[in-house]
């Protein structure tokens, strides 16, 4: 008698724990990127899933294991998307079926994320547009650069799509601030003769953190400006700031707690396999220290440029350029530069930052600070450098361009900001051997 008891009661430990591991599908969100289209499933719990293509029709098949579908879809659009339909039923009396009809063909990729700050576990399906390359490194994309060329400024403005980033009073958006600042920066810049702007994210839509950063290396961007508006645990915490990358550590509080808020963004906005404790790096970073310490340089030179200028029209949380290790900042050859325009946790600001006035403040002062940045220190085959010498460079006659060695930089590392060579910078400024020292003045050969 015992003996069946005990393998009755089994049996219904077995159901229970199979009906309370049962999930439910109670959201459906689509989101368009240029070159995908991101699926995400809001879910009651963790689940299993599997996905597969069908042809003739083009389908996409996904499996959920123990789950129903419990959400409203009559809001959904799938416009401009390769979906034309979606479909689901039950399969097997306890999993899910959903059908995706496809209109064109597509690279599926699918992960689930568990649940995380004020987000519920999730299933996320990925459909990347066929044709779509991946661009590993910028040597497959560098070019040999045009005489008088643009300085081209990578603008990311922060989260997007799946990742809200902070919200403030009356709902008031990150994601939706940030890239209104970043269009009115681009505005800006795209109006100046010998700036060019590029939009790292140019709708609704998430970007994980490394391809943000990664997507200024391959357009050869000369700065990166990663565009925020955060939020802190203190409500009265106000004031813009500029960061750079701290490869030791945050310079305060503030900053460590901004820095670990942003780094998290990958696993709200969904990159499945992401690792924050990026140990390939880590070496990478190794290899090229010397190229580091000089990018880091001109991020804080740039930095402290942009931070005087916001100063002037708005409170700033810290006078001088803040140092923590955001992920979407550890780029090695591009001066990279994260700017906090004010805590839309902080009522006054989240204000003030719903306000197109605003704004176009904040994008006219980092802008100026840009500028100031690159007057001093142009590119030696930029239009900037040309004009800055009264058009001379043309022709025969060579410009020259003055650099001033900082803390970090080696004759490598200058030649390739510049776009030279070490012999070059040897020849033109009559040295034997590349031993320089901080302070010393070099002169930049361009034609």
């Amino acid at each position: 008698m015992g003996y069946r008891f005990k393998i009755a009661f089994c049996l219904v430990l077995m159901l229970v724990s199979q009906w309370l591991m049962a999930a439910d599908v109670k959201g459906v969100r689509v989101w368009r990127a240029p070159d995908n289209t991101r699926l995400v499933f809001d879910l009651t719990g963790p689940v299993e899933h599997k996905i597969f293509t069908l042809d003739s029709p083009a389908r996409l098949v996904i499996d959920i294991e123990n789950a129903k579908f419990a959400a409203n879809t009559d809001g959904l659009d799938f416009s401009g998307s390769p979906i034309g339909k979606m479909r689901y039923g039950k399969r097997n009396q306890t999993d899910l079926r959903v059908v995706l009809d496809l209109q064109t063909e597509v690279k599926p990729r699918s992960f689930a994320l568990l649940a995380l700050a004020d987000k519920p576990d999730r299933l996320v399906i990925d459909l990347y547009d066929e044709g779509t390359a991946t661009v590993k490194t910028v040597q497959t994309v560098a070019k040999a650069p045009e005489s008088k060329r643009d300085i081209v400024i990578a603008i990311d403005a922060g989260h997007g799509g799946e990742d809200p980033g902070a919200l403030g009073p009356k709902r008031v958006r990150e994601k939706d601030v940030v890239l209104k600042i970043a269009q009115e920066l681009a505005r800006l810049i795209d109006s100046e003769p010998g700036y060019k702007a590029q939009m790292v994210r140019t709708g609704d839509y998430y970007i994980p953190l490394r391809a943000r950063r990664n997507k200024a290396r391959e357009i050869r961007a000369d700065l990166f400006i990663s565009i925020h508006a955060d939020a802190f645990k203190n409500p009265k915490a106000k004031g813009a700031s500029v960061f750079a990358l701290s490869r030791r550590g945050a310079t305060s509080e503030t900053a460590r707690f901004l820095a670990s808020k942003e780094n998290e963004a990958d696993l709200i906005g969904g990159v499945g396999d992401v690792s924050l404790d990026d140990k390939d790096e880590m070496l990478v970073g190794v290899l090229v220290d010397l190229s580091m310490n000089a990018t880091l340089a001109n991020s804080l030179n740039v930095g402290d440029r942009v931070l005087k200028q916001m100063g002037a029209i708005t409170k700033l949380h810290k006078h001088q350029v803040e140092q923590a290790g955001f992920a979407v900042l550890k780029s090695p050859d591009v001066p990279s530069i994260l700017v906090e325009t004010g805590f839309i946790s902080n009522p006054d600001e989240a204000r003030a930052l719903s306000t197109d006035s605003h704004r176009k403040k904040l994008a006219t002062a980092i802008f100026n600070g840009v500028k100031s940045y690159f007057y001093d220190v142009p590119p030696a085959d930029s239009y900037v450098a040309w004009k800055k010498h009264g058009g001379k460079g043309s022709g025969g006659s060579a410009a020259t361009v003055e650099h001033i060695i900082a803390r970090g930089d080696t004759l490598s590392s200058i030649a390739k900001r510049y776009r030279t060579t070490v012999a070059q910078l040897l020849e033109a400024n009559g040295l034997n051997n590349t031993n320089i020292k901080v302070g010393q003045k070099l002169t930049i050969p361009t034609s």
